[in-house]
């Protein structure tokens, strides 16, 4: 059954009326983030004359890796703020992966700081190496606030190893969120400590106040963008489940409805993170598309069974509540810098790819869609995307396995062959890893610049 939902018009008319893409922050944000690990290095040059010997270089060592891991756990948890600058304009799916580079270092650089510190204080005890556990345990116990530092330490250590690939893919999402969820608590333990035995801040006051504004910064987005906003979205939304729909086998329409959703801000090719206020899933979030553009009294997503959560949104009953974040995500009609247009989805990808097929301003023959499936049944809202082609004269087509279950060829001669001035195309794409990546590849054989393939992952 199709859930068809109307608006086509009145959501391009709320699209760009020209084609003005927004230029990334990426390049300047990180820019500034090395900028700051400098004066972090300087902090350190500065209140450090000389170093006189070996016990002298390895606690120095243990101070610097200790200035730098305290600078990134601000950068860490700033990244899970859902700061809006970040999630729409650099994009959900890159800050994910640079929170996840920084969590490797801040745990490397925390392992280090301990290692070293540890080290240099029983060589300046007359202690070797091998004394280094007793000289943890009685740093513990004689200097302030290490014993809580030590806590947050092991809290670090959990959430690195519940995020190392193997274990992450064999942990439900739900373990792995709220254990991750801890990292709050780590970097608040481990704070302390560094103001009350850190050289640093006990010779440059000022430094203490920047350490003070740099994180009291970080812990207002936090409460602002992840606990306070969507308070006032969902009480002045109120949201609710209005009907859950069979699109094909294994494959789920949710209709949400609310008051005034078109305010919520939200664009085609965005996303939510949802939670159902229904047993057994009011404590799980999870993040999904809108698979139509949004109108004033509905929104709708579209998901796969394929976990737990997902499997139990068709046991979804009209009248749910219905809690909300969002909407994240910069896969929208902002990135686009051409006439032409090619949407490539695969799989459940379809979801933004058909809320942009029916939002996308453009002439007859502008809008291309292809539309990976591993058969004709696999190919969810068809039926819709087919009407939306017809009225407005866009180009649709799918790439199904063979009877013999060969994989289609996407490749760049194909796209050539299939778009011939595909080189002069804008290309949006959703899909899983492996399949994003071959149609990248066969997008930039067949001349398409890296810079007007947007893709955006949403596997978290």
């Amino acid at each position: 059954m199709s859930t068809t939902l109307a608006g086509g018009r009145a959501a391009r008319r709320q699209t760009m009326r020209r084609i003005r893409p927004r230029r990334s922050p990426a390049v300047p944000l990180l820019l500034a983030v090395w900028a700051g690990a400098a004066a972090v290095l300087w902090l350190w040059w500065h209140d450090t004359p000389s170093v006189a010997d070996d016990t002298g270089r390895i606690l120095n060592a243990g101070r610097i890796t200790g200035l730098l891991a305290g600078y990134l756990m601000a950068l860490v948890v700033l990244q899970m703020a859902r700061v809006p600058a970040l999630e729409r304009r650099v994009g959900s799916d890159r800050v994910a992966r640079w929170h996840a580079m920084s969590g490797r270092y801040t745990l490397s650089l925390i392992v280090a700081h301990v290692f070293l510190t540890m080290w240099g204080y029983a060589r300046q005890a007359g202690k070797s190496l091998n004394d280094i556990v007793q000289q943890t345990i009685d740093s513990i116990n004689q200097l302030p606030d290490v014993g809580k530092a030590a806590i947050g330490t092991g809290l670090f250590v959990l959430i690195g190893l519940t995020s190392i690939g193997p274990v992450r893919r064999r942990m439900p999402y739900d373990t792995w969120y709220h254990v991750h969820l801890l990292s709050y608590a780590a970097v608040f333990l481990t704070f302390w400590h560094q103001l009350t035995t850190g050289n640093d801040f006990a010779v440059q006051p000022m430094a203490k106040t920047f350490w003070y504004g740099l994180y009291g910064t970080v812990t207002a987005l936090v409460l602002w963008y992840r606990v306070l906003i969507p308070i006032r979205l969902n009480l002045k939304h109120r949201m609710r489940v209005e009907a859950v729909i069979e699109e094909t086998p294994g494959i789920v329409s949710v209709l949400i409805g609310g008051r005034k959703l078109h305010r919520m801000g939200a664009e085609a090719g965005q996303f939510f993170r949802w939670r159902f206020l229904a047993p057994g899933m009011r404590f799980s979030s999870h993040p999904y598309s809108l698979s139509a553009a949004p109108r004033p009294d509905m929104l709708r997503i579209t998901v796969k069974a394929i976990g737990d959560h997902s499997e139990r949104l068709r046991e979804l009953t009209p009248g749910t509540r219905v809690w909300a974040e969002g909407p994240y995500g910069a896969m929208t009609a902002q990135r686009r810098s051409r006439g032409k247009v090619l949407l490539v989805a695969g799989g459940v990808g379809i979801t933004p790819m058909r809320a942009l097929f029916e939002t996308l301003p453009g002439a007859a023959g502008d809008i291309t869609l292809l539309y990976r499936a591993n058969t004709t049944r696999d190919l969810a809202l068809w039926d819709e995307l087919a009407k939306i082609a017809d009225e407005r004269g866009a180009r649709l087509m799918y790439a199904v396995n063979s009877p013999e279950g060969e994989r289609p060829d996407i490749s760049a001669e194909n796209l050539e062959r299939k778009i011939p001035d595909i080189e002069r195309h804008d290309v949006f794409m959703c899909g899983p890893a492996g399949f994003a990546q071959s149609v990248y590849e066969a997008l930039r054989g067949a001349g398409v610049p890296a810079r007007r393939i947007h893709h955006e992952s949403f596997e978290m």
